[in-house]
């Protein structure tokens, strides 16, 4: 492995509303952010980037809920090195379907702190969403740093600023307006997912991100994309538009990735 200690390497494995997987690389560590497939896939999905589970050192888990948890415990029985991270509220809300993990694998990373591993410094914030506590995390490695922030209604003020002028991004644009109210859901469906603790829509990421994105800036990943009030294309250019009327050079000064559920995007070195 490269002996650089400010490498960092991400690929997003799935994204969407049926399975939530991130790889992370360091110098040091291989990680993965949340596992909502089965171990299976998810060993699969590695492989195709030309990476093994049995590498992985440790699995940080941002919510209870399926699409971001169902893998973990296959994953953490099969790995007895890697260490899994949730705050207590995700802990206790978590599913008797993930099974056992062993209690010198459960870890506690509590909303709100910092936790140091090696050349890898880990934030975690809480964000809106109709779960126990989601968390996301903010992950950096000398001077290269990696966000992903998913299923939540809005991002602060305050975790804005935290996360300004990050190497890499991957946010939600969970939903075009027009698609999901013209569509079939019923109403309170509707309700659930526009309101503030539900998803963001492909313009509420498009505007979180012209806030963000700065100099340092390689990557942004569109992620949790919904099957049915969103498409690939319509997401892309909505986002691109926004950035573009804000004087962005999309794909000049930042690479735009689409993702998918089951289909990783490529490595990238940061």
């Amino acid at each position: 492995m490269n002996d650089d200690s400010n490498l960092m390497r991400v690929a997003i494995l799935s994204s969407g509303s049926s399975g939530n997987v991130a790889y992370i690389q360091t110098n040091q560590h291989q990680i993965l952010l949340d596992a909502g497939l089965s171990g299976i896939k998810i060993r699969k999905l590695l492989k195709q980037i030309d990476r093994s589970v049995d590498d992985i050192d440790m699995l940080f888990i941002s919510h209870e809920h399926s699409d971001h948890s169902r893998g973990m415990g296959v994953l953490a029985r099969r790995c007895p090195k890697m260490q899994v991270f949730a705050n207590q509220e995700t802990w206790d809300a978590l599913p008797s379907s993930i099974g056992k993990i062993p209690e010198s694998q459960r870890n506690l990373f509590p909303v709100g702190t910092i936790q140091t591993f090696g050349e890898l410094t880990v934030q975690s914030f809480g964000v809106s969403h109709d779960a126990a506590s989601e968390q996301c995390y903010l992950f950096k490695c000398g001077q290269k740093r990696f966000v992903l922030i998913t299923d939540t209604g809005y991002i602060s003020e305050t975790i804005q600023h935290h996360i300004q002028n990050s190497s890499a991004f991957a946010l939600e644009c969970n939903y075009d307006v027009e698609m999901l109210m013209n569509g079939p859901y019923p109403w309170p469906l509707k309700q659930r997912i526009i309101c503030d603790t539900g998803h963001m829509s492909n313009e509420d990421e498009g505007e979180i991100l012209a806030k963000v994105i700065g100099n340092a800036t390689k990557a942004v990943f569109l992620t949790h994309r919904s099957h049915h009030n969103n498409t690939r294309l319509v997401a892309h250019q909505t986002i691109e538009e926004i950035l573009t009327n804000r004087g962005f050079n999309v794909e000049h000064d930042f690479h735009l990735y689409d993702t998918d559920v089951c289909k990783p995007t490529k490595l990238i070195n940061l």
